[in-house]
């Protein structure tokens, strides 16, 4: 299955969160915006800061990161992207998520492929069902 994947479900996985994807092991292909290191890397700073986490566990996350990163399609914020994010929605969309779902329905028509939305957040997962993507993870 190919996925858009979102920050919160990295960041679940690279947290090792007992309520991280279920449906995990079956994306065979990862895609996401450019955001999620801005968002997963802010996050783990915050963390650490919050929690204070050893650099040591902060090194190892962060490389959690990178290698998820590596492993995925990352597409980029375009003002292709932008323009489409800042299009109303049929749903009430903070601004991340509208640029995450701009990007998502974006690769899915410049691609023709099938593309199932991978997010924790409901507020996404909702204007995704509504944009006729598949969802999983909420």
């Amino acid at each position: 299955m190919i996925a858009y994947l979102d920050s919160s479900v990295l960041l679940r996985v690279v947290l090792g969160q007992h309520d991280a994807l279920r449906e995990w092991g079956r994306v065979t292909q990862g895609v996401a915006s450019a955001l999620v290191e801005v968002e997963c890397l802010r996050t783990l700073d915050r963390l650490r800061l919050a929690e204070r986490l050893s650099d040591d566990v902060i090194a190892e996350r962060r490389e959690a990161v990178y290698r998820l990163l590596e492993a995925m399609e990352i597409v980029e914020l375009t003002h292709a992207v932008l323009s489409r994010a800042a299009q109303p929605l049929p749903t009430a969309l903070g601004t991340l998520d509208a640029m995450h779902l701009a990007t998502a329905l974006l690769w899915k028509e410049q691609t023709g492929k099938a593309l199932s939305m991978a997010t924790h957040d409901a507020a996404l997962a909702v204007a995704a069902k509504a944009s006729g993507l598949r969802v999983i993870g909420t």
